[in-house]
């Protein structure tokens, strides 16, 4: 568990504006993950396999390599990284 202290040079309280702050980026990223997964599925109609599949095939050289691919490989690591953001964002805890 990692703790984080703010100070602030105003009397304005900062609980408030952060907390808004983490839901709205937490909006963002459901946001961006919804559009992932769109596209994601997109390929995944497209190519007629789903995700898990295709990396396995891709992988061990069943494919040959795409522009579609590189694209398909980088929207799984991206929503990944969106998944893993949300998750950490998830975990805060405010104290007082």
């Amino acid at each position: 568990m990692h703790a984080l202290t703010l100070i602030s040079t105003t009397e304005r309280p900062l609980k408030p504006m952060i907390e808004a702050a983490v839901a709205n980026e937490l909006r963002l990223l459901k946001a961006a993950i919804r559009r992932s997964e769109q596209r994601l599925l997109a390929f995944e109609t497209n190519y007629g396999m789903p995700a898990g599949e295709f990396l396995r095939r891709f992988e061990s050289d069943e494919l040959q390599e795409s522009l579609d691919f590189a694209e398909w490989i980088g929207e799984q690591r991206l929503l990944e990284r969106l998944r893993e953001k949300t998750a950490t964002l998830q975990g805060i805890q405010f104290a007082n």
